[in-house]
């Protein structure tokens, strides 16, 4: 695996290699995978080799010991080049919980293997079809017996299971009713997929208006080792909120990337589309939706810099987290229903790549978690509103 040795406050090595690397899968081999609803294996195959899906990792555990930023970095430039960064990111937001709260035996035992590319870490399993996004008020339960957690329940959205050998899974350890807490009672545990599909694991594919891999995950008296469990029992969504926040700053750094690809598209074609004997772009009506939302993507990339500077200097960062997120999809949406208006009706055509990286962004209002609750969330905790739901 290559080493990567980037100077923090000098992220442009870690940009122009990422950069160099997808331009090897230019728009062509999305689109073919597009119309599959096929897994970019190639892409995830290079990216290991390069070391940036071990971003995370601390190099003594075989990673690349970088940053939050550099991390953010990779994800942006994979979007900001029409490549599609779902496939992989989650192996590096997951590692929050993992490094944070693992055991040392955990660490050794899981990291290297994750580091190497010999095993896949791709899977959150949190969202269920009944709870959605009340976390706190899901159903899957775990109890111990002996030396093991017998599982059953059922996720869905758990994106990548069926390319993932590592599951990273809450569920209930204590019945609510008897929660010390409500955010008590939760556990969270790595779960090696390799040995429980067929038996324990029911994986059911979701076809979705985008190539997203997502899945529906039954669990049937799943076994999973007690040693499997990562930290105390009863405190998971805990120690899953660190994940959240850097789940959150990574996806805005897409969407900036997103936004940055539709930017540079509407903007080269309408110097080159001529209609009425002038480029279209020469029209006010043309240039000022572009520019707004290039001014909306430049506050967004500003808040996810924010962001990242706290989180990896282990601050708080929660509003800031969610503030990338919440300015970044919508900085995405904006540029993407901009380039498409800006193309016509060649926007609606495969070969462009609009219509693709379209549908792909629009996810990003909703997940992985909706610009509602965002909202909801700065308005409790930031400006101290009384709580909503």
């Amino acid at each position: 695996m290559a080493e990567l040795h980037p100077v923090d406050e000098d992220l442009a090595q870690v940009r122009e290699s990422v950069r160099a690397l997808c331009a090897k899968f230019p728009g062509e081999y999305w689109r073919a995978l597009d119309r599959e609803r096929a897994y970019p294996k190639d892409f995830v195959a290079a990216l290991t080799e390069a070391g940036f899906l071990a971003a995370l990792i601390p190099e003594e555990y075989g990673g690349s010991g970088l940053t939050m930023a550099a991390a953010a970095a990779i994800m942006e430039e994979i979007h900001a080049a029409g490549c599609n960064g779902a496939a992989c990111h989650a192996q590096m937001y997951t590692m929050g919980t993992l490094l944070r709260h693992g055991s040392a035996a955990q660490k050794a035992r899981w990291l290297p293997a994750i580091a190497s590319g010999e095993l896949r870490l791709q899977a959150f399993g949190v969202t269920e079809p009944t709870s959605g996004s009340d976390t706190l008020n899901l159903r899957t339960t775990a109890v111990r017996e002996g030396d093991h957690y017998i599982i059953n329940g059922q996720k869905i959205w758990t994106s990548r299971a069926e390319h993932s050998d590592l599951l990273l899974l809450l569920a209930r350890t204590t019945p609510r009713e008897a929660a010390a807490s409500r955010t008590d009672g939760l556990s969270v545990f790595l779960v090696d997929m390799r040995l429980a599909q067929g038996t324990g694991i029911s994986i059911n594919p979701i076809r979705t208006m985008m190539n997203h891999a997502t899945t529906q995950l039954f669990f049937d008296d799943l076994r999973v080792p007690a040693e499997n469990l990562i930290g105390e029992e009863g405190k998971g969504f805990r120690y899953i909120l660190s994940g959240m926040n850097a789940e959150r700053i990574l996806i805005a750094a897409e969407c900036v990337g997103d936004a940055k690809w539709f930017i540079a598209k509407a903007a080269a074609y309408a110097k080159e589309r001529v209609v009425f004997g002038r480029p279209i772009g020469q029209n006010q009506g043309v240039q000022f939706p572009i520019a707004r939302a290039y001014a909306q993507m430049r506050a967004a990339e500003l808040m996810v810099r924010e962001a990242a500077a706290l989180y990896q200097a282990g601050r708080d960062c929660g509003a800031e987290a969610n503030l990338a997120k919440l300015l970044a999809a919508d900085a995405s949406w904006a540029a993407a229903d901009t380039c498409l208006q800006t193309h016509g009706g060649f926007g609606f055509a495969e070969e462009f790549d609009v219509e693709r990286k379209f549908r792909e962004t629009r996810l990003y209002q909703t997940a992985p978690i909706s610009t509602n609750l965002i909202l909801s969330y700065l308005a409790e905790h930031v400006l101290g509103l009384p709580r909503s739901y």
